[in-house]
């Protein structure tokens, strides 16, 4: 099984101006292809730094693929640095030249002069045309290894990566097995208390197992490598099993579903309708459940974290002033090193009072009391 590493390619990726949905990208599509992803690194607008990491990751794996730094203006090194990383010079090709002309003419526009540079490659490196952008993509192939260079524009690099490269990757190296991972997700436990319960699964080597820790939530990974879906189904399939069998209801959901969505389906299995009070959060528990399907009527946002008192009256009123089924009342109260978060749920059944404590960074605060509250209401008993 080929082995690659990722390098994207910007200094507003490094410095953190924007984030880097590149490399997600690419991780996952290389992992349902069966290939091991080593490392994932940035590195800014910088020819020898550019040209030092694939030179670097090289020494690591099989495949190297960099993203950005393939377009007209003077920082876009990609093409000098892999081109130095290997010890050749650029190149111009003219029929990639045309190929520019031709895609500015079905925009209806002309090349200007600087669009030149998208016409160079590595001296040997194989193009390939971008029929959804104006820059050429390039494979390198250098001793025993593969440098493919993709435009940084996400919607580029997706159609080439899906249509192009792993098609090209699947040839190459023979693939025919594939890496799966499900992910677990669960609330109300700790890291430490899971790895307690499953660190015998932990010392798998195939399936294996994983935990990553979120503010008030920890996701427990399971990958395999197998040669087809149904294999790797079959594999995962026990191993999930136990997982359930020891971590029992702290499990709310499975890979892409969220919190909020599965809170929102209890209220929905009652035919319920839910409201949401706040304070000390910022408005955050109400963005993100107004962007989750479900039966969310809305919030309001206090100024001031109120008592306990004043929370359960003021949650009970903006609960019936909306006509709904449940209301929420979460405020997060700074208390020393830690902070205090109330927790109010009056639904038609019953009205529970909550206080917990939490002394992690305060930034994670509305974070964590999210996932309490929402671990609350997916509890919910359905209302026979």
């Amino acid at each position: 099984m080929p082995s690659a590493e990722i390098i994207s390619i910007g200094t507003e990726l490094l410095l953190g101006e924007i984030v880097d949905t590149n490399a997600r990208f690419l991780a996952i599509s290389l992992r349902d292809a069966g290939i091991d992803l080593f490392r994932k690194t940035t590195v800014g607008d910088n020819v020898k730094r550019i040209a030092q990491a694939i030179q670097q990751s090289m020494e690591r794996c099989d495949i190297v693929i960099t993203t950005g730094g393939l377009g007209p203006t003077v920082d876009d090194y990609t093409r000098e640095a892999v081109a130095l990383a290997v010890g050749v010079n650029p190149e111009f090709r003219p029929e990639l030249w045309e190929q520019i002309e031709a895609r500015f003419q079905r925009l209806g526009r002309l090349p200007t002069e600087n669009n030149r540079r998208q016409a160079y490659i590595p001296e040997g490196a194989r193009a390939i045309e971008n029929p959804v952008g104006t820059a050429p993509i390039f494979i390198v192939e250098y001793r025993s290894h593969v440098i493919i260079s993709l435009p940084g524009v996400p919607s580029e690099m997706e159609y080439l990566m899906k249509h192009t490269v792993i098609p090209f990757l699947r040839e190459y190296y023979d693939l025919h097995g594939i890496i799966k991972s499900r992910i677990l997700h669960t609330v109300g436990v700790g890291e430490s208390q899971i790895d307690d319960l499953i660190s015998d699964l932990e010392e798998l080597s195939n399936p294996t197992v994983g935990l990553a820790a979120h503010s008030g939530q920890v996701d427990v990974r399971i990958t395999v490598k197998a040669e087809s879906e149904d294999t790797s189904n079959k594999l995962i399939e026990p191993i999930e099993n136990t997982l359930r069998e020891r971590l029992g209801d702290c499990i709310f959901g499975v890979d892409q579903e969220t919190l909020e969505e599965v809170a929102l389906r209890s209220i929905a299995n009652n035919n319920w309708t839910l409201t949401v009070i706040e304070a000390g959060s910022g408005g955050k528990l109400i963005r993100r459940l107004s962007a989750a399907k479900g039966p969310f009527l809305g919030g309001q946002v206090l100024a001031e974290p109120p008592s306990a008192e004043e929370l359960v009256k003021l949650a009970d009123a903006y609960r019936k002033s909306q006509h709904a089924d449940v209301g929420l009342g979460v405020a997060i109260q700074p208390s020393g090193r830690t902070h205090d978060v109330l927790l109010v749920l009056i639904t038609p059944l019953e009205m529970q009072q909550f206080k917990r404590s939490y002394g992690g960074p305060p930034e994670y605060a509305p974070i964590w009391a999210f996932n309490q509250s929402m671990d609350i209401i997916r509890r919910i008993p359905h209302d026979t």
